[in-house]
């Protein structure tokens, strides 16, 4: 079980590597990263289609990594 488990937390790391890297930026510009983007305060757009779709997938795949390592943990324990 310990090993199943393992090579399921090593596939879940790369899936959300693979995840954060496909977000799209939501830098539009150099100057947003100079001012914070203190322009665009009330500006806050909905995510929608492929960003939201991405946003749960990265949330889903943290929250199965860390369900997976605390079982890890519990198991490696309880040997």
């Amino acid at each position: 079980m310990y090993n199943v488990l393992l090579a399921l937390l090593i596939v879940v790391s790369v899936l959300i590597v693979v995840a954060v890297m496909m977000q799209p930026s939501k830098q539009q510009d150099a100057m947003n990263a100079l001012t914070g983007g203190a322009g665009d305060l009330f500006a806050e757009k909905k995510a929608r289609g492929f960003e939201a779709v991405m946003q749960r997938a990265t949330a889903v795949l943290g929250t199965l990594f860390f369900v997976i390592a605390l079982a890890l943990v519990y198991l490696s324990a309880h040997k």
